[in-house]
């Protein structure tokens, strides 16, 4: 679903299709709180993230495999684990609840066969793109493309109405781009004129493979970099598409066959199957504007050239072994500085998990998260919930009137937490043996056929973004909903058997980042109904741009990687999210710690688990070592171990290709910053650290809005 926003943890996976994590992590470094991962020759109050993950840094390089490797993959990848044994016991025997997901395995994981057939999987498709004779038939074509899962000129969803959340209505937006995003097409800096020459040279590549000579690959390449070249010119960019008033704009039907009459949009909804509507949100008008005029200007070979390559760029990952290796050599080696790819059967899961992932993620979610841990973490969320609501409460900079609406917006959150309440029906979905390909189309057909049915109906709140092993958690303003999938909910970011600091350090910061979300720059537009509405005073709106503007000059200052700078604009919602989740987390865990003793003797027995009535075994805490009248454990106070926590589940080693692909497109910073940038802002760290003035842990202006 297109959504105006919705705002996850981390990214997980740069959009690109290649391979994910693929090395598991001794046991001796998958806890919550790692003692060997520490590098106290760093003093702390230097540098945070070093003195917290130095020692993980060096003794976990980057698989050969990946562009990244930290703590948020490694959990990834003991998931991957689990759902490898339930994904080839399904295979073994794909029957019942476990058909579809053990056929599915089983077809990607055939690689003999799949090599065998070469490009005749491909072969219908491309026919039909030959076949196309006017320009008359091409919004029907685009419609089948867009079903079978091919992105090309704009993108067609539902989506909650931004001003009435309670509907769905059908969304178009701006799309059809191969690179990761409009600025490498643009830019005229020496990389990205590099970029794009590689790019090309990739493209040159797919159509030789799909047996075009080398003269008209050439050509074609040229072709399509050109095309798309005008797109990204009538595409808004990454930091204007944070507003979340310039990505909503309701027009009639009849308005956008006014706005863009060289495109028959009727007879694209009718091959879309679209239900019946009167209106949609046009997104970026002036890119569909331009869309029409593009197709209308454009001769028809150069739209079928254009069709052809991102059918085949697309399907290049489901192909014969030569597809897979021109496509990971340039969108895994070249953009993200991965050196092989990942096995087979890390794709398959993957894939999987993206096609089917509630059947699979059911029986995930059976064999690791059970009702109590929901109900702890639902506790936690709870303390999460107090400090934040104490927190607007004592701000100094909000009026009351704002104050009241962002307490009722708060109240009103929506909790959601391991898997979702109600399964995904998979029943119309065909999942063929022996049909890798055509599985993975007929996957996208049916997640295109279920976003558009929505169009019309009520919003279904109790609808997941993200399937049960997910190693990530979001916020989403039109629901006004966190949500928690069961894969993050173990160790390194919860733990039953450590205790309260770094319980609260780490899935405590996580939950606090996500509410915080709900008053970032893009999350304080929606009310607590979710719809679109500006519900601050003038004053109040002013107080939080000045605040939230130094946080964008903070991390804009950071440097990523040679002469890339984080995009401070780009990344404020996160680096918001970041600050106030840790500070929020602290407060809960400051509350949590007087309620259970008296300061500054605190009992290390008394662990996260008993403070949710839950058994424990006083001062066995991972084999810590427990001071009782200091409350110090393993030599930490409770304060210090809090921040520790938080620092080491973002260890993380990247390639520098990675890094300048991130500092581009994603609006998260990078792991370094998401601490030192945090904690430096910290007066609690300072004095947890014994930080002074001028130290570089401590900034002289520190920045905070919540």
């Amino acid at each position: 679903m297109r959504q105006i926003v919705a705002t996850g943890l981390w990214a997980a996976a740069v959009t690109l299709s290649f391979a994910l994590p693929v090395r598991a992590e001794t046991p001796s470094t998958v806890g919550s709180f790692d003692l060997s991962a520490l590098d106290t020759s760093t003093p702390a109050c230097q540098n945070f993230y070093q003195y917290a993950c130095g020692g993980w840094l060096k003794n976990n390089p980057i698989p050969a495999d990946q562009s990244t490797w930290g703590r948020f993959n490694v959990l990834a990848e003991n998931n991957r684990q689990k759902l490898r044994t339930i994904l080839e016991q399904a295979a073994a025997q794909p029957t019942g609840a476990t058909a579809k997901i053990g056929t599915y395995y089983a077809a990607c994981m055939d690689e003999q066969k799949i090599d065998s057939l070469g490009l005749a999987p491909l072969k219908p498709q491309l026919d039909r793109i030959a076949g196309l004779k006017s320009k008359q038939d091409l919004p029907a074509l685009v419609a089948y493309l867009h079903r079978i899962g091919v992105p090309v000129f704009f993108q067609l969803s539902s989506e909650p109405d931004a001003k009435d959340s309670t509907t769905v209505i059908a969304g178009l937006d701006q799309g059809g781009l191969g690179l990761p995003d409009r600025d490498y097409y643009l830019k005229d800096d020496p990389r990205s004129v590099e970029t794009r020459k590689v790019y090309q040279q990739y493209a040159e590549k797919l159509f030789g493979l799909a047996g075009e000579p080398a003269a008209t690959a050439q050509k074609d390449a040229a072709t399509v970099l050109k095309l798309e070249t005008q797109l990204a010119t009538a595409s808004l960019d990454r930091v204007q598409r944070r507003d979340p008033n310039k990505v909503y704009h309701k027009y009639t039907v009849q308005q956008l066959v006014n706005l863009s009459p060289e495109f028959d949009w009727k007879a694209y909804f009718k091959a879309a199957n679209t239900p019946a509507f009167d209106s949609l949100d046009v997104s970026i008008p002036a890119f569909t504007q331009a869309l029409g005029k593009l197709t209308a200007s454009t001769e028809l070979a150069d739209l079928k050239t254009y069709l052809r390559w991102h059918l085949i760029r697309v399907s290049a990952p489901y192909l014969s072994a030569p597809f897979v290796d021109a496509n990971f050599a340039f969108r895994g080696k070249y953009l993200t500085g991965a050196k092989e790819i990942a096995q087979r059967w890390k794709r398959c899961v993957q894939a999987t998990d993206r096609d089917l992932g509630e059947d699979l993620g059911k029986i995930y979610a059976e064999q690791t998260f059970g009702e109590q841990g929901k109900a702890r973490i639902l506790k936690l969320v709870s303390a999460l919930e107090t400090a934040l609501n104490q927190d607007i409460k004592q701000l100094d900079w909000m009026s009351e009137p704002t104050r009241q609406q962002a307490l009722t917006k708060l109240k009103a959150f929506a909790k959601k937490v391991g898997y979702p309440e109600r399964w995904r029906d998979y029943s119309t979905l065909t999942i063929k043996p022996g049909d890798y390909l055509g599985n993975v189309e007929r996957s996208a057909a049916f997640e295109f056929q279920r976003q558009l049915s929505k169009i019309g109906k009520p919003v279904d709140r109790q609808e997941w973004q993200m399937t049960p092993p997910t190693v990530n958690a979001y916020y989403d303003p039109q629901n006004n909903d966190i949500n928690f999938p069961a894969g993050i909910l173990q160790p390194p970011f919860f733990d039953v058997n450590i205790d309260d600091p770094v319980n609260y350090g780490s899935i405590g910061a996580v939950i606090g980042h996500e509410m915080t979300h709900g008053f970032d720059d893009q999350g304080r537009q929606f009310d607590d109904k979710g719809n679109l509405r500006d519900w601050w005073t003038a004053a109040d709106a002013r107080a939080f741009e000045q605040r939230a503007g130094c946080v964008v000059d903070q991390y804009g200052g950071y440097k990523a990687v040679g002469d890339v700078k984080l995009n401070g604009k780009l990344t404020l919602g996160e680096n918001v999210a970041d600050n106030g989740g840790l500070r929020i987390a602290y407060m809960a865990l400051m509350e949590t710690l007087a309620q259970s003793a008296a300061r500054p003797t605190v009992d290390p027995g008394k662990t996260f688990t008993q403070a949710l009535n839950q058994p424990s075994d006083p001062g066995k805490l991972l084999g810590a070592v427990a001071d009782q009248a200091t409350g110090r454990v393993d030599g930490y106070t409770p304060e210090q171990r809090f921040f520790i926590g938080f620092g080491q589940i973002w260890c993380s080693n990247q390639t520098d290709e990675d890094k300048r692909l991130r500092a581009l497109t994603d609006p998260h910073s990078l792991p370094e910053y998401r601490v030192n940038g945090t904690v430096s802002n910290s007066p609690e760290f300072a004095r947890a650290f014994g930080c002074k003035s001028g130290d570089p842990m401590v900034r002289a202006n520190a920045c905070r809005v919540w």
